[in-house]
């Protein structure tokens, strides 16, 4: 079985109408159990106290929002080479998807940073890069909106997606790249380390990154399937005005 099988719309939907409920159980299981256990079970930290707790909603959205950007990069480029429609639909469904996880971090951080920090908002490289991101989220969105042509736009935002990548890299590793700022870097896998993650809190993040990625893999199949009956609606529509 080759991948590109489901580069085939039909293919596609069917193999997303079976994945589908898998993905939601997963997500509503991992998340449920992660939030719960993760805000009520684990233990106030020493410094910043239950203020910590935001890790469990920020550290997921925030990684989501840079991963969902590298799936739209692939599946962009998956359209520039092959012209297989469905990846140029899969990137547009994942859009709004990871627009909303971008400004889900954004508002998250801005909770968490407040009382740690003594401002909600700081032009850190790493928050900044992720506003632009957030940016470019919106403008992806709205370029194709603005574009009536479905090929031409697929074509335009798999450019901007190219571009859009550099700040996603950006908000994954400014940290490493400035050693100023505000923002720490990631001690989520820094075992061993100064200041590690608590293993507290260790256990309830992973599930919630599970249940992030689960609840995105759902997300972006029902929005790609429905993208896909959108277009074949608009093929139909054409050939009607044309008879």
């Amino acid at each position: 079985m080759s991948i590109w099988e489901y580069a085939n719309p039909k293919k596609f939907a069917e193999t997303a109408a079976k994945v589908q409920p898998f993905a939601w159980a997963l997500a509503g299981l991992t998340l449920g159990v992660g939030l719960v256990w993760g805000f009520f079970f684990t233990p106030d930290d020493y410094k910043q106290g239950s203020t910590v707790k935001i890790i469990f909603i920020h550290v997921p959205a925030a990684m989501m929002a840079v991963n969902v950007w590298g799936m739209m990069l692939v599946t962009s480029l998956v359209w520039l080479i092959r012209r297989h429609h469905v990846s140029a639909l899969a990137a547009r469904a994942a859009a709004p998807v990871g627009m909303v996880f971008t400004l889900i971090a954004l508002a998250t951080g801005a909770l968490w940073g407040q009382p740690m920090w003594g401002t909600w908002w700081e032009w850190d490289p790493r928050l900044t890069s992720f506003l632009i991101l957030f940016l470019f989220y919106l403008g992806y969105i709205a370029l194709w909106a603005a574009v009536e042509d479905p090929d031409t736009a697929a074509d335009l935002t798999s450019v901007l997606c190219m571009v859009g990548s550099v700040f996603a890299a950006l908000s994954r590793y400014a940290v490493k790249f400035w050693n100023q700022g505000l923002h720490q870097d990631s001690t989520i896998l820094k075992v061993g380390e100064k200041d590690p993650l608590d293993p507290a809190y260790y256990q309830p993040l992973v599930l919630c990154l599970i249940g992030f990625v689960a609840l995105f893999v759902a997300l972006v199949l029902l929005r790609t399937v429905t993208e896909i009956r959108l277009r074949r609606l608009a093929v139909l529509a054409a050939r009607e005005r044309l008879a």
